[in-house]
């Protein structure tokens, strides 16, 4: 079987964790942050995990991460 390329955008946003799941950073974080309160600010700055419905997806994009 030949090797799978890696997505170039996908590989610089997302992680995996230990157990598998998708880790991503929020977005609405990078510009316009005048009117944005800086509690939703703080809380943009955290890592969640990506939605069980994309994982897959995401997963095929980043095969040997």
């Amino acid at each position: 079987m030949p090797k799978i390329k890696t997505h170039s955008g996908a590989k610089k946003r997302f992680k995996l964790t230990g157990k598998g799941k998708v880790k991503r950073a929020h977005a609405f974080k990078s510009h316009i942050l005048n009117k944005k309160t800086t509690k939703r600010k703080r809380n943009l700055r955290k890592q969640v995990t990506a939605d069980k419905t994309n994982t897959a997806q995401i997963k095929r994009l980043i095969p040997y991460k």
